[in-house]
C-alpha cells in the first residue's frame, strides 16, 4: 500500500496508530468482503496473474508462483478475497485439531523501519475441523486450471506433550485433506513450547511418516525455521526425500535479533516471538540454496522470508526455488502487492526451469 498514493495516509492516521494484530483483523475483514460475488469477479479482472506465469509444482497448476504465506488467513476464511487480490496460492493456517486462544495479547508488533514484524501468536486457531468447514464451503476437490490453490499448514495444540506430537499432526491432517491442494507439517514456529525440539530427526521421523499416511496422497511437506544449522538442513532434507514427502517450506521466523535498525530498547519491549520481513531476507535465501543442493531436483522448495519484490522472488525460483511466499510485506506494501509482483513478473519473464505456461 506504500506505493498507493493514499496508502501512506492511511497508514499513518490510522493503520500505525491501532494494535498491530487489530489492524491485521480489519484488513481481514476488508479482504473477506472483497472475495464476495460479483466483486472478486471485477477485481480479478485487473488482478489476475497472466497465463505466462502459469507454474508445475506438487502436480499442480499454479497460477503464478507467488503465494502468501502461513500465518495470514489462520481459520481459512480469506481465500477467496486473496485469490481476488492475484496470489497464485494461499497456505492456510496454522490449524491444530483443537481450537486454542494463542497466547496473551499483544503479541505481535511492526518494526516499521526494518520492514519486519514481531509475532508470538502461539497458533491461535478455530481447529483442524472448522477450517476444514470453511473451505468445504468455497469449494470441492483440488485446485485445477486457474482456481487458487490452497495449502493447509498444520500443527499440534499447545498442551500436547511432543511425545505424543504425532498424534496432532495425523488429526489436523485426517481433518483438513479433503479440502487441502497440499499440507505443510509446522514444526518450526518458536512461539509453541517444545515445537522446535521436533526438527531433531529421532522427534521429526514419526511425525512425518504417521503424517504422510494420514495425508491419504495429498503431498506432504515440512516447514522449518531459518536457525538451524547447514549441516542440520541438510539432515531434514534428508529425512524428508527418504520418507516420501513431497518437499520442504523454508523457513519460519527467525528468534534472532541481529542487524535491526529499530533499537535495542524498543524489541526488548517487545519481547520474545519469531520475527519475520526484511531482516529474514539474506538467512532465508541461505537456507533456500542449502536445501536446493540438498534435496533431489523433483522435491519442491518453497521459499518464504523477507520477500517483498518481483526482484526477490526471481532471486528466489533462479536459486532454485519452484514456489516463492510472502507474508510480512503484505502488511506494508498493501493489497495491490500480489498484483504488482505479477505485472512485474511477467514483463521480465519466469526462469525457463520454472515457467510452465
Amino acid at each position: 500500500m506504500y506505493r498507493l498514493r493514499l496508502y501512506p495516509l492511511v497508514f499513518e492516521l490510522v493503520l500505525r496508530r491501532l494494535e498491530t494484530e487489530r489492524a491485521h483483523a480489519l484488513g481481514s475483514v476488508a479482504i473477506r468482503m472483497l472475495g464476495s460475488a460479483p466483486l472478486a469477479t471485477i477485481v480479478r479482472r485487473f488482478t489476475a496473474p497472466h497465463p505466462s506465469l502459469r507454474t508445475e509444482a506438487l502436480g499442480l497448476t499454479f497460477p503464478s508462483p507467488f503465494g502468501l504465506a502461513a500465518g495470514f488467513d489462520k481459520d481459512a476464511r480469506d481465500v477467496d478475497g486473496l485469490h481476488a487480490l492475484g496470489f497464485g496460492h494461499v497456505e492456510v493456517g496454522t490449524v491444530t485439531p483443537v481450537p486454542q486462544p494463542g497466547n496473551p495479547r499483544p503479541r505481535m508488533y511492526r518494526l516499521i523501519d526494518d520492514r519486519g514484524l514481531i509475532n508470538r501468536m502461539g497458533f491461535n486457531n478455530l481447529g483442524a475441523v472448522q477450517a476444514a468447514s470453511a473451505l468445504r464451503r468455497r469449494a470441492t476437490g483440488p485446485a485445477t486450471g486457474g482456481r487458487i490453490i490452497v495449502g493447509v499448514n498444520i500443527g499440534k495444540n499447545k498442551d500436547t506433550p511432543a511425545d505424543q506430537a504425532a498424534r496432532d499432526y495425523v488429526a489436523a491432517a485426517q481433518a483438513v485433506r479433503d479440502v487441502a491442494d497440499y499440507l505443510v507439517v509446522n514444526v518450526s514456529s518458536p512461539n509453541t513450547p517444545g515445537l522446535r525440539g521436533l526438527q531433531e530427526l529421532d522427534a521429526l521421523e514419526p511425525i512425518l511418516r504417521a503424517t504422510l499416511d494420514a495425508a491419504g496422497g495429498v503431498p506432504l511437506l515440512v516447514k522449518i525455521a531459518p536457525d538451524l544449522s547447514d549441516d542440520e538442513i541438510r539432515r531434514i532434507a534428508g529425512l524428508a526425500t527418504n520418507a516420501g514427502l513431497a518437499g520442504v517450506v523454508a523457513t519460519n521466523t527467525t528468534v534472532s535479533r541481529e542487524g535491526l535498525r529499530a533499537s535495542a530498547r524498543v524489541v526488548e519491549a517487545y519481547g520474545a516471538g519469531g520475527l519475520s520481513g526484511g531482516p529474514l531476507r539474506e538467512r532465508s535465501l541461505h537456507v533456500l540454496r542449502v536445501l536446493r543442493d540438498a534435496l533431489p531436483a523433483d522435491r519442491c522448495l518453497v521459499s518464504v522470508g523477507g520477500v517483498t519484490s518481483a526482484d526477490d522472488v526471481l532471486e528466489r525460483l533462479e536459486a532454485g526455488a519452484n514456489l516463492v511466499q510472502g507474508y510480512t510485506a503484505f502488511l506494508y506494501e498493501g493489497p495491490l502487492w500480489a498484483a504488482r509482483i505479477n505485472r512485474a513478473l511477467r514483463r521480465r519473464g519466469l526462469p525457463r526451469t520454472v515457467s510452465a505456461a
